[in-house]
């Protein structure tokens, strides 16, 4: 199997080496001339592109079993977060051949906004609170309304965490005040698990064909959490007794302009879905078995 990856960052390097070590010919794309020889060292064939400057995918991109797009924002480029998500994804789908594959875009949990404290399935209303949330819905209707649409698989992954990435890691580790509500719900993917459900549904997208590609949601779409939500207020204070550090404070989610960028979002993603279309066994079933690998048992 080819696998096309863009954005080889936290998740998408995971996924990519999954692929690399079942075997498979993986092609990762990157901007970065830097993060050219780091790729290549690993194994993978490298190209150098830029979702956002379409004219560098023109002739440039190889037909593939499974397209991945896991791009992350870089706050340092010049370009905002809708035209790096939605635009380049467009961008990608317009210079890839025809005879494409599965095309995976790597979507949030961001896009629904409830903030009740409400279940949250794939059937739900999505109004994001956030500019990313919104961003993030935009790709999904682009990759929907594409010829290639109909090959599409929308992940809505929950805040990924893992080694080196643990929710509000620095402000506990100084002391500093938490600006969140303790009692709101916070949903998370261990990294590991999420490359694995990724890699699983790409290696028997031939099932596809089987499931309910429902037109309420677009094309096919799961959420991808760990399906068990936790208070932010408990979380940071297992990590605050597994690390020694002290419990936080924390501070009221202030205006308007404040509050969406610190999570004014409240509510539980089930992935009753998931779990019926893909069986899976996560590594990292709770918050308690992710933090444990990360920051060691106490």
């Amino acid at each position: 199997m080819k696998r096309l990856v863009f954005g080889c960052g936290y998740l998408g390097c995971r996924v990519a080496r999954r692929w690399l070590a079942a075997g498979d010919e993986v092609v990762a794309v990157t901007r970065s001339v830097a993060r050219y020889k780091d790729l290549h060292s690993e194994g993978f064939q490298v190209l150098v592109a830029d979702v956002t400057a379409p004219m560098s995918l023109v002739d440039t991109l190889p037909c593939a079993d499974t397209v991945l797009f896991a791009v992350g924002m870089d706050r340092s480029a010049d370009h905002s977060i809708l035209d790096l998500y939605a635009g380049g994804l467009r961008h990608v789908l317009d210079a890839l051949p025809a005879q494409t594959g599965n095309v995976i875009y790597i979507s949030s949990t961001g896009v629904y906004g409830q903030v009740q404290g409400e279940w949250v399935d794939e059937s739900d209303v999505c109004e994001p609170l956030t500019e990313g949330g919104r961003a993030c819905l935009h790709a999904e209707k682009t990759l929907w309304a594409h010829a290639l649409g109909s090959r599409g698989i929308v992940l809505r992954l929950a805040g990924i965490y893992g080694p080196n990435r643990v929710p509000r890691q620095a402000d506990l580790r100084d002391g500093k005040p938490i600006v969140a509500d303790p009692t709101a719900w916070l949903n998370l993917i261990h990294v590991d698990d999420a490359a694995a459900v990724v890699a699983g549904i790409a290696a028997n997208a031939d099932q596809l064909a089987g499931m309910d590609r429902s037109a309420s949601l677009g094309g096919y779409t799961w959420n991808v959490a760990d399906g068990c939500p936790v208070r932010k207020g408990d979380f940071y204070a297992e990590f605050s007794r597994r690390t020694g550090c002290p419990l936080p404070s924390y501070q009221a989610v202030g205006d308007a302009e404040v509050a969406p960028r610190r999570g004014l979002g409240n509510k539980r993603i089930s992935n009753r879905r998931l779990m019926h279309d893909w069986p899976v066994t996560f590594a990292y079933p709770t918050y308690r078995e992710g933090l444990a690998a990360i920051v060691g048992p106490r």
